[in-house]
């Protein structure tokens, strides 16, 4: 069959994360609450660190921001997902699928980066306690989340221009629930070693960058907090940063299951349900670990909900 080019494909089938019609409506149950306390529970973490100016300090910005881009990040594919199961339809458009597929690069490393400035953030206020407020100062904050979206946008453009140039042999069927970038390479009938190679560069670099930056940060953590005499010190230096660590191992572990295996017909289903795990899950649980540890967070939730209990009272 002779080739047809992306640019005349009009539309890709998603198979989704199971082709079984009487798990369906359990599945859309599922996701569409999930999502849900994802919109939610990361809207109170942006509000309540908006509106309390004791947690205007460098990690609640960098949390807020954090909480900002899971929200995009799974509203990049969860609401498609969605809206195919309850039209029970597997089609998205080629211009759908490129954007979902450019936001969603786009979000991942942006997630990845800002987890690693986050680790940056508390490597400095652990082992450098005297001078943080000098060293992370509102300009350095800025900047390190100014050229993490830029990094993020750039490589997104530039995995998105690496696509356009494959083509595609006849009907177009992605195993997966949403537009990620592996399978549609894997999927592409046209040479796709260029695109491997960019792709898994990309991933080297963007991936193990950042990683080894949080593995060198908390080492250095660690060793200050062995340092420290008393044993409530060291509790409350690591307690610190158990919330940021717990996220980084639920990140790093389902994307790694995920991306360092090649892809095949066997294997598709399980890599998209895994995908599930960093896609869906980590943005859901990023609310509840880092407000149920937190009690400056919980205090401000707690004051923003008292707060917005008087202002309604006085509507009425």
């Amino acid at each position: 069959m002779r080739p047809i080019n992306l640019i005349n494909v009009s539309e890709f089938l998603l198979l989704g994360l199971s082709e079984e019609s009487e798990l369906q409506p359990l599945i859309y149950g599922l996701f569409l609450f999930m999502y849900l306390i994802t919109l939610f529970g990361n809207l109170l973490i942006i509000l309540a660190i908006s509106s309390d100016s004791h947690l205007h300090t460098p990690m609640y910005f960098f949390l807020s921001n954090l909480s900002f881009v899971d929200i995009c990040f799974t509203s990049t594919t969860v609401p498609k997902m969605l809206w195919n199961i309850q039209t029970q339809s597997l089609v998205i458009t080629y211009e759908g699928c490129i954007i979902q597929m450019y936001f969603f690069t786009l979000f991942v490393v942006l997630d990845d980066f800002l987890l690693t400035v986050m680790a940056y953030d508390r490597f400095v206020a652990i082992c450098h306690p005297l001078n943080y407020t000098v060293i992370m100062n509102t300009w350095l904050c800025a900047l390190l989340v100014l050229v993490s979206w830029i990094i993020s946008i750039l490589d997104s453009f530039l995995q998105t221009l690496m696509v356009l140039r494959l083509s595609f042999c006849g009907v177009v069927i992605i195993p997966h629930y949403f537009c990620e970038l592996k399978q549609l390479v894997q999927v592409a009938c046209f040479d796709t070693l260029l695109n491997d190679t960019v792709l898994y560069f990309s991933a080297v670099l963007l991936g193990g960058s950042p990683l080894a930056g949080i593995v060198y940060s908390y080492s250095r953590i660690i060793s200050c907090i062995c340092g420290i005499s008393s044993s409530q010190g060291k509790y409350k230096a690591f307690s610190t940063c158990a919330s940021h660590l717990s996220v980084v191992s639920l990140f790093y572990c389902t994307c790694l299951g995920v991306y360092i295996y090649p892809v095949n017909a066997h294997s598709s289903h399980s890599s998209a349900t895994a995908s599930v795990m960093y896609t869906v899950v980590t943005p859901m649980l990023n609310p509840f670990i880092y407000s149920l540890r937190n009690k400056d967070i919980k205090r401000a939730l707690k004051a923003f909900f008292k707060t917005a209990a008087i202002k309604r009272s006085q509507l009425f």
